[in-house]
C-alpha cells in the first residue's frame, strides 16, 4: 500500500463500513471524522452536532492532540462559515478560510487553518451536523481551478473532486448518524421498560414480605408477656422473612444497576452479575464461558438481558437449588444455556394458562436480533433456557 491517500470507490466504501460498524453516535461521529480526514487527506477535520441554542451539542475532532483540544477552551459556538453551512444546508470550498468576511479568528491555541472544505449532514431538510476539513496536505493539481476567495493567485487545495467524495461520504454519514439515534432511543425506552417491570415486581415481592414481617412482629409482641416460647417462634419467622426481604432488595439491584457492557463485554458483565446473584440468594449460580468472541451490541444486549430474565424465572420461582449458566461460541455468533434442577413445568399449559413467564419477551429479544429461544421443562425436572445468536 502507498503512503499517499487511498482514492475512488475502495476509499468510499472502507470508510462506508467503518461507519456501518458502529450503533454509538459518539463512536459514529469519531468514524465519519477520521474517515472523512483520512479520504480527503487532510491535516484538520470536525464534525459538529448543533444544539438549540446557538452552540454545538456535540464536537469531534481529528488531526488535534488531546492537550492541544483542552486549550483550546469551550466548544465553538455557531458563527461564521459552520453556521452558514447549519442555517443554510450548503457547501462551502475555500482558498483560505481566513479570507472570507465571515470568518471570525481562532482561540489561542486553534490550529492555524487555510483551506477549507466543510458539508452539511443532512437527513431531509432536518441539518444534523456540519462537516469540515482544513489543510490539505498535497497541493491541488496544476491546472484545478481557483476555489473561494483567492489570495495572491493561490488555488484552492481541496478540488472539485474532493467536495464530491465529501457529499458522498456526508449523505451516508447522515444514515448512519440517523441509525445511531434510533438505536440509541430504543436503547433508553428498553431501560425504561425494565426498570418499570422491576420497580413493579420489587414492590409487589418487597411489599408482601414487609407486610408478613409487620404482622409477625406485632404477633411476637403480644405473645412476648403470655406465651415466650410462641413469641420466640414468631420473632424467629420475622428474621426469616427480613432475611428474604434483603435477598428481593439485592437482586433488583442487581437487576437496576447498569450493566456494563459497552465498557465490559457480555461475558464479565455476566460473571459480575452471576456471582453477585450467587451470594444473594440461597441457590448455587454458576457461570461458564467458552471461546466467546465480541459480538455486535444489539446481540450481547439480548442474551444479557434473556439471561436475566431466565435467571430471575430459576430464583424466585422454581425453587431451585442450583442454577447453571453457560455461554459458548456457536460459529460466528453464541450460545446461551440457563438450566436449573427446580420444579419445573409444563411450557403448553403454562402458555394455555397465559401465564408465560417472560417466555414471550425472551423470544422477542431472541428474534429481535435473527437468533432463537428454545424451553425445555418439565415438572420435577428442572428447566433449561437456550438462545442462539449469529455473528455481526
Amino acid at each position: 500500500m502507498t503512503n499517499g491517500p487511498r482514492s475512488g470507490l475502495t476509499a468510499v466504501s472502507t470508510a462506508l463500513l467503518a461507519m456501518s460498524r458502529h450503533l454509538q453516535v459518539h463512536d459514529v461521529l469519531k468514524t465519519i471524522v477520521v474517515s472523512a480526514r483520512e479520504l480527503l487527506d487532510a491535516r484538520y477535520a470536525a464534525l459538529g452536532v448543533p444544539d438549540d441554542h446557538g452552540g454545538f451539542a456535540q464536537f469531534v475532532v481529528d488531526g488535534v492532540s488531546d492537550e492541544q483540544w483542552k486549550a483550546i477552551g469551550p466548544l465553538p459556538r455557531q458563527h461564521g462559515v459552520l453556521a452558514a453551512m447549519i442555517q443554510h444546508a450548503t457547501p462551502e470550498r475555500l482558498a483560505d478560510v481566513r479570507s472570507d468576511p465571515r470568518f471570525g479568528g481562532w482561540p489561542p491555541a486553534h490550529p492555524d487553518m487555510r483551506d477549507f472544505i466543510g458539508m452539511p449532514v443532512a437527513d431531509g431538510d432536518e441539518v444534523l451536523g456540519a462537516l469540515f476539513l482544513a489543510n490539505k496536505r498535497r497541493p491541488a493539481r496544476t491546472g484545478e481551478p481557483p476555489c473561494g476567495l483567492e489570495e495572491a493567485g493561490r488555488t484552492c487545495g481541496f478540488t472539485a473532486e474532493d467536495e464530491e467524495l465529501l457529499s458522498v461520504l456526508a449523505q451516508h454519514a447522515a444514515i448512519a448518524l440517523t441509525n445511531a439515534r434510533l438505536y440509541e432511543r430504543s436503547r433508553e425506552l428498553t431501560i425504561a421498560e425494565e426498570r418499570a417491570r422491576l420497580s413493579h415486581e420489587l414492590h409487589d415481592a418487597v411489599a408482601q414480605k414487609l407486610f408478613s414481617l409487620r404482622l409477625t412482629a406485632q404477633a411476637a409482641a403480644a405473645l412476648i408477656d403470655r406465651d415466650p416460647a410462641r413469641a420466640k417462634e414468631e420473632l424467629h419467622e420475622a428474621a426469616r422473612l427480613a432475611a428474604e426481604a434483603t435477598d428481593e432488595l439485592r437482586a433488583a439491584v442487581v437487576e437496576l444497576r447498569p450493566a456494563g457492557l459497552d465498557e465490559d463485554g457480555l461475558v464479565a458483565t455476566l460473571r459480575t452479575q452471576i456471582q453477585v446473584l450467587d451470594r444473594a440468594h440461597t441457590a448455587k449460580v454458576t457461570f461458564a464461558s467458552h471461546g466467546v468472541r465480541a459480538l455486535p451490541a444489539a446481540q450481547e444486549e439480548a442474551l444479557l438481558r434473556v439471561a436475566q430474565e431466565a435467571l430471575h424465572n430459576a430464583l424466585r420461582h422454581s425453587g431451585a437449588g442450583r442454577v447453571q449458566v453457560t455461554l459458548t461460541r456457536a460459529g460466528q455468533g453464541a450460545a446461551l444455556c440457563v438450566a436449573d434442577d427446580g420444579c419445573g413445568f409444563e411450557p403448553e399449559a403454562v402458555r394455555r394458562a397465559g401465564r408465560h413467564l417472560g417466555l414471550v419477551s425472551m423470544r422477542d429479544r431472541a428474534s429481535g436480533v435473527g437468533g432463537s429461544l428454545t424451553v425445555t421443562s418439565e415438572p420435577g425436572m428442572g428447566t433449561a433456557i437456550e438462545m442462539e445468536v449469529p455473528g455481526g
